[in-house]
């Protein structure tokens, strides 16, 4: 029995966004192929996901200093703990299925600061004398991207930040397996949106059945 974090950064469902609809589509694929495995949905825009900001580094500080928990304030605590569920569970997960929009070339800060609250030394990575070194090595990892216009390849392609800053943090982390899939230039070619809205659910549920 394996455990997937389903992590969505965006407003919307299914029925109004082409990525969270491609992304329900490949959950239920692979659903229907791993019965056992715990599907854990991360939904950032109802989560508590804290700010990396003065209290965090200061209750990490004294706890580093050997201050015990008890001396932290009650903000220094909760969000010190709220991190430190979010990066366990993160851990402790074998695979992870990433859904975001591209928004100014980018995904939703939202996931940004998830992502803050998961790259912790120690837990998915170390430094080392050689450098950093990912300890992630035997996780999975997909990314659903859909964007308005078309960024995985062509003269716009070096403009992508958010599928492309995904691939260097999970290669950070060690993650062996890192693929993604682009739900892409709907807005660009309006005539074609069902088109390609559909050939991305197809591309999904055969993701599923390998993942």
């Amino acid at each position: 029995m394996g455990k997937l974090l389903y992590i969505t950064a965006n407003p919307f469902d299914e029925k109004k966004s082409y990525g969270m609809a491609v992304g329900s589509a490949f959950i239920s694929a692979y659903r229907d192929k791993n019965p056992d495995d715990e599907i854990v949905h991360i939904d950032l825009y109802k989560e508590h996901i804290p700010h990396i900001d003065a209290d965090v580094f200061q209750g990490w500080g004294k706890l580093q200093s050997g201050q015990g928990f008890e001396e932290l304030s009650d903000e220094e605590k909760a969000k010190v703990s709220r991190l430190s569920e979010l990066s366990e569970q993160f851990v402790n997960a074998d695979k992870y299925v990433f859904v975001t929009p591209l928004w100014n070339l980018l995904f939703p800060p939202i996931m940004k600061t998830y992502l803050d609250s998961v790259a912790v030394a120690g837990k998915t990575f170390k430094h080392t004398e050689q450098g950093p070194i990912g300890l992630l090595t035997d996780k999975k990892a997909l990314h659903i991207q859909a964007s308005g216009g078309i960024y995985s390849h062509g003269p716009t392609a070096d403009k992508e930040m958010g599928h492309r800053y995904l691939k260097i943090l999970m290669n950070f982390f060690g993650v062996p397996y890192f693929e993604g899939l682009f739900v892409e230039g709907h807005d660009a070619m309006p005539e074609k949106a069902d088109e390609i809205k559909e050939s991305a659910i197809a591309q999904a549920k055969i993701l599923a059945n390998k993942f």
